[in-house]
């Protein structure tokens, strides 16, 4: 349903190693950089897969969050690597992998809030992991 969204965030630097470290595990990468000189504004990197840019953080004056980001995880070994990078990275836990039965059965998930403060999530919807 949504082609990308986007964060400002309050240390360009800082967040952008922070994402390129904690979505590695999700085979999420940086795959396009926009200058502020192209922008007229703050310099933006696009996270995403196979050359497309879904996620967006840019510099500006005040940061957008907090939001929730949920990032889709093809394995449960995913979901608990990304959990380890983005903690290492500067993350906090905002909850631990495993499964949350309340969403439906097989809903596995971890939560770390990014320096920011936002939750940014790592889901497998499969039943196998």
């Amino acid at each position: 349903m949504l082609d990308h969204i986007g964060l400002t965030v309050s240390d360009f630097a800082r967040i952008r190693n922070f994402y390129t470290q904690a979505l590695e595990p999700l085979d999420i990468t940086v795959v396009m950089e926009v200058s502020g000189q192209e922008t007229g504004a703050g310099a933006h990197a696009g996270f995403g897969q196979s050359g497309k840019p879904s996620f967006w953080i840019g510099s500006g004056n005040k940061p957008s969050g907090p939001v929730h980001v949920a990032f889709t995880a093809s394995t449960r070994k995913q979901v608990e690597d990304f959990y380890a990078a983005a903690l290492a990275a500067g993350g906090r836990d905002n909850g631990r992998p495993g499964l949350r039965p309340h969403y439906h059965a097989s809903y596995y998930a971890a939560f770390v809030l990014d320096p920011d403060g936002n939750n940014i999530e790592a889901v497998c919807h499969d039943p196998s992991g």
